[in-house]
């Protein structure tokens, strides 16, 4: 594929996931929390995906393949072991250290739970919507196309890292926007350093750290 055609599958790719989630954030303001709560959490995990939708059809029109974002068919086990030591981890080092000194409050979700099927469902909404959704487009999709295009790891890196920072824009402010970009850029190196790690690695470490944000704050604030 020329290099332009590879320009033209980035940019639809990132404007659809922008403007997905723009579309996202209205919804869950002004319609989710009307709805009924199974309702609500159905509704929460299909569009996060949806978010995904618009460089799963470009990945499927390029005539790319699964294998070649996401995951190597050899020790699968082995990737998902790997998946789970970076989220554990992660949460070893950016915020279980924050709620043992006192500073859980900066990284307070708000969601304080109190019965065990909240606690599974948020593993599922984290690994199977939120993280499956971002690493695919950022570190699959994207990172796949920036590195074809510029054929250097470090471009590709780089500017996928950063379109993974403004994707957290409506959600925070710049702030996070540079710390979000700083983990995405650390998860491209930690895929590319650490053996058998792909981008289900990435998918299951990066739920996982998310979901323990969960549980922490319910340990030491709830």
């Amino acid at each position: 594929m020329s290099k332009k055609n590879l320009v033209i599958e980035s940019i639809l790719g990132i404007v659809w996931s922008m403007v997905a989630l723009w579309g996202v954030v209205c919804f869950n303001s002004y319609i989710l929390m009307n709805l009924p709560l199974l309702v609500r959490m159905e509704l929460s995990i299909v569009l996060y995906l949806i978010m995904a939708v618009g460089p799963l059809l470009l990945m499927i029109r390029a005539g790319d393949t699964w294998t070649d974002y996401l995951f190597s068919r050899e020790k699968i086990g082995a990737q998902i072991i790997v998946g789970i030591g970076i989220g554990l981890i992660m949460s070893a080092i950016l915020t279980l250290p924050l709620f043992l000194t006192g500073h859980g409050q900066w990284s307070d979700n708000g969601k304080h739970y109190q019965f065990l099927w909240q606690y599974l469902y948020e593993l599922v909404y984290c690994i199977g919507a939120v993280s499956l959704t971002e690493e695919y487009i950022f570190r699959g999709f994207l990172y796949r196309k920036l590195h074809d295009i510029s054929g250097s790891f470090r471009a590709a890196a780089l500017l996928s890292s950063a379109a993974f920072g403004l994707f957290h824009i409506f959600g925070g402010n710049l702030v996070q926007v540079g710390m979000t970009s700083l983990i995405g850029l650390a998860l491209c190196l930690i895929r590319k350093k650490v053996k058998n790690c792909t981008t289900l690695s990435l998918i299951i470490g990066h739920g996982v750290y998310d979901f323990l944000i969960t549980v922490w704050v319910n340990v030491f604030l709830g």
